[in-house]
């Protein structure tokens, strides 16, 4: 009962998480294409009041007109919209889902044996689930001092973006080193999705109410507090394509397993920004289709790195050893991977397979006999190597041919 409770509260966190971020992304891309698509006011009228640009839009069939003010308007209605409990929200449920996730169960989830640090092989569950918060903290810590030192005043935003850049691939590289495979992309896009709900919380809503407060008051905003809250928000577009990407990653070992994982990773995050750039330009009203070209080509780059035989994974060890029947390999199935991996798992926490895979019969061990190669070839499998596969078993493993 306790697993199934554990699999329904994943089921209904997992859908508040994604529907929060569903409304966030789309609401901080329609604002972006708003913010780059204005016209300057044909109306004179608009231009005496200070409108700076406005947009002309049809939609579920009706009109809308919107305008954007440069300085403040004559008047703020008490209504006025805020966007910040759908950023809220998807950070919120997204970290409720990792405590429920991995943090629950960190020996097993978080903790990488196979790390070439052995400080990081050899923490305990309480240690991985600190350094965990201290990674995710960090991360938002250095993002932040580097925006506030290299551009103040956002004049320097080419240079930022660029030490950003080399962030993420630090953090990319760290994640890697210190965490399991899938815990890694996971927390590298939590560090991108914190600093997103960070840059709304710390930055843009507080600069957003001081000038507010301001143009109530009839005294003319902060312009640091406009430009600095376009300077977050440009980030938070930047992040978007990369993170969602980052939190399905999930479902996919072949690049989490990767002994290149860190660099399939950086890929994904630049050829995501990359398309990201592209629309970005285009709702300006300028078509380069350079950058999701650029793009395309990064994350083929990244297809490449993952593809099996790429690497030193277990396609050489498969040609150097003898054939190795279903019949030898079952045994090891059963005794390394059928705790988990079973109609009805014997293992603590599973009410059911992951992956929906499961064990049972010849026939299904044999539909999975790729997957099961690539997995336990990388390590990445059985997680934590908590049944204690030998080297030798993954070695037969890799020698499976039929």
């Amino acid at each position: 009962m306790q697993a199934y409770l554990l699999d329904f509260a994943n089921f209904m966190l997992r859908w508040l998480h994604v529907i929060a971020a569903i409304a966030w992304i789309g609401e901080s891309i329609y604002f972006v294409m708003l913010d780059n698509g204005l016209r300057t006011p044909k109306a004179a009228e608009d231009r005496d009041k200070g409108v700076f640009g406005e947009m002309w839009a049809v939609h579920g069939g009706g009109f809308y007109h919107n305008q954007k003010y440069a300085t403040a308007p004559a008047k703020l209605p008490e209504d006025l919209h805020w966007s910040f409990w759908k950023a809220y929200t998807t950070w919120l449920s997204g970290f409720a889902l990792f405590i429920l996730l991995y943090m629950a169960n960190p020996s097993f989830y978080l903790v990488n044996p196979n790390a070439s640090w052995e400080w990081a092989a050899g923490m305990s569950g309480w240690q991985a689930n600190v350094v965990a918060l201290l990674f995710l903290l960090g991360g938002w810590v250095v993002y932040n001092e580097l925006c506030k030192r290299i551009s103040p005043n956002m004049t320097r935003d080419g240079v930022l973006s660029l030490a950003v850049a080399v962030m993420m691939v630090v953090v990319s590289y760290l994640s890697t080193q210190i965490f399991s495979g899938r815990a890694a992309f996971l927390l590298t896009g939590a560090v991108m999705a914190t600093a997103m709900s960070a840059n709304v919380f710390f930055w843009i809503i507080p600069g957003q109410r001081r000038m507010v407060k301001a143009m109530k008051a009839g005294e003319a905003p902060n312009p640091l507090d406009g430009k600095r809250g376009k300077q977050r928000s440009v980030h938070n577009t930047y992040f978007t394509l990369p993170v969602v990407l980052l939190m399905i990653s999930n479902h996919y070992s072949f690049a989490y397993s990767h002994e290149y994982a860190w660099v399939i990773m950086s890929l994904f995050i630049f050829g995501g920004a990359l398309i990201r750039q592209f629309f970005v330009l285009m709702h300006s009203g300028k078509i380069q289709p350079a950058y999701p070209v650029a793009g395309t080509a990064l994350i083929a780059v990244a297809f490449w790195v993952a593809m099996p035989g790429a690497s030193t994974g277990g396609g050489g060890a498969a040609q150097a050893s003898a054939a190795v029947s279903l019949e030898e390999i079952q045994p090891i199935i059963e005794t390394r991977c059928v705790a988990c991996h079973a109609s009805e798992p014997s293992q603590a926490g599973f009410n059911a397979p992951p992956a929906g895979i499961a064990y049972d019969s010849h026939e299904q061990i044999a539909q999975q006999r790729d997957k099961i190669q690539e997995v336990v070839a990388s390590g990445y499998m059985p997680l934590g190597n908590m049944t204690g596969m030998t080297d030798e078993e993954r070695e037969a493993i890799a020698a499976w041919s039929d």
